[in-house]
């Protein structure tokens, strides 16, 4: 018996450690420096793996046993490393062109159970009343707790026009609350703008896509036209933007700021983490093919008076777009605290269409500040009076996710001082509009209170400006 135990601990020190080699790993920031494998947390690796082969109640594949540790290994670094097998890897391709199969939310792990981090917009989820901060503790008959989030999130999609019964735990809901959603081909429409009022512009981006700059300058050319080049203010509204594509957060930021300003930098171990990206045109084109469309962009663009829109659901490069603009001082931060994923996730690819998603840098925003586990905090707090109460309860940042990076230009999570504050008090309930759904805006609806005063503002400017 001992004999088979150490030819199985054999088999998995070699897998482990071809494993480490193939990947690079190193315990120093120099690439060219291997360190030593760590002989005794292998060997301890190998007892147990052997174990499981003997003794377990059940026979166990060595692929799913290898599978799963390189799982628990990438699941206990952070909340967004992961093993991607061939099905999540092409499912993380098609996801970021803007088309892919399921439910439509963004979904992080939390005591093992599956928290939702935001519905994206438009979406079987986001429509059927999935709220940011829902855990889901039950995927039609099969209880999360347990699965992998991959397990969860393969378990979520499914062919367009099935159904998934979600049981959902919800802060102030005594009662788990059954939620039917019929899963869709998600259609994700990254740019909506229109004129909110004559000369007012109103951009929303809802996730940072392959085509989102190329989508972003269509837009602002168009509004340009409708208005006769007679433009006062533009509201760029990244609310519930989870964020996606690095370069097309630049690109983005790019239309807005002066060429080659700082849009982001980021710092790793590694000199591949090390990047200072800027408004210019090789940091946001896909390829050398590729023809610069924000070259022809109106210039009023990159004067007017701005205004940035950002909440709690504002990640990653939603984060990036509103640090630049703020630390250029290009635009009006409002809004209230954003998300806080101020991390760089790098594919690497394994080999049999597997791929790693690791944490390897973290983000800064051209003034230094870091977004980790802080985020962007506006110049001007706003909260919409008819959802604060309903948002406050389903609040949910990098902070509050297990695990998280700490921010290391600010270890204690300290949030900043807001400039100015408005609505300091807590929203009084509306009998009129308790409960009813449809006094809740839609975001770039005339109802739209955080809009409202983003166009308030602009009007302001403009008439100091006129002064």
């Amino acid at each position: 018996m001992r004999s088979r135990i150490e030819k199985f601990g054999l088999v998995a020190v070699g897998l482990i450690a071809g494993v480490f080699i193939s990947l690079h790993f190193s315990a120093s920031a120099e690439k060219d420096t291997i360190a030593p494998l760590p002989v005794e947390e292998l060997r301890a690796f190998s007892e147990v793996f052997g174990r499981i082969k003997s003794d377990y109640v059940e026979p166990v594949s060595d692929k799913k046993l290898i599978t799963e540790a390189i799982n628990g290994m990438l699941s206990g670094l952070d909340p967004h490393s992961a093993y991607l097998d061939a099905e999540g890897y092409k499912e993380m391709q098609v996801g970021t062109q803007g088309e892919f199969g399921g439910l439509g939310i963004e979904v992080g792990m939390e005591e093992g159970l599956v928290k939702v981090i935001s519905p994206i917009e438009d979406t079987p989820a986001y429509h059927a009343g999935i709220k940011t901060g829902d855990l889901i503790i039950k995927l039609d008959d099969t209880l999360v707790k347990g699965l992998s989030l991959n397990d969860a999130v393969k378990r979520m999609r499914g062919k367009p026009g099935s159904k998934i019964l979600l049981t959902i735990v919800r802060k102030g809901e005594i009662n788990p609350l059954v939620i039917t959603v019929a899963r869709a081909v998600i259609k994700v429409q990254s740019v909506k703008s229109k004129l909110v009022e004559p000369g007012y512009v109103f951009v929303r981006v809802t996730q940072f896509q392959e085509h989102t700059g190329e989508n972003l300058a269509t837009a602002l050319e168009t509004l340009f036209k409708q208005s006769e080049g007679n433009l006062k203010g533009v509201v760029l509204d990244l609310r519930n933007d989870p964020g996606g594509l690095l370069t097309a957060a630049v690109a983005v930021s790019a239309a807005f700021l002066p060429k080659d300003a700082l849009v982001v930098y980021t710092e790793g171990r590694t000199e591949d983490a090390k990047m200072r990206l800027t408004a210019s045109a090789e940091n946001y084109l896909r390829g050398n093919g590729t023809t610069d469309y924000l070259k022809n962009l109106p210039e009023a663009y990159k004067t007017l008076p701005m205004v940035v829109l950002v909440n709690s659901g504002s990640a990653s490069a939603s984060e990036i777009v509103a640090g630049a603009l703020q630390d250029h001082k290009r635009a009006v931060i409002m809004g209230t605290q954003s998300f806080g994923k101020g991390s760089v996730q790098t594919i690497l690819p394994l080999g049999n269409n597997t791929a790693i998603k690791l944490t390897t840098a973290r983000y800064y925003t051209p003034g230094g500040r870091s977004i980790q586990a802080k985020g962007i905090v506006p110049d001007i707090l706003v909260e919409d009076p008819a959802t604060a109460a309903l948002d406050n309860a389903f609040r949910l940042r990098e902070a509050d996710l297990d695990r998280h990076l700490t921010n290391d230009r600010q270890p204690d999570d300290k949030t900043d001082e807001v400039a100015i504050k408005t609505n300091t008090k807590t929203p009084q309930k509306n009998k009129d509009t308790e409960g009813n759904k449809s006094e809740i805006s839609e975001f770039g609806a005339k109802n739209d209170y955080q809009l409202n005063q983003a166009l308030n503002l602009l009007k302001g400017m403009n008439i100091l400006h006129g002064k």
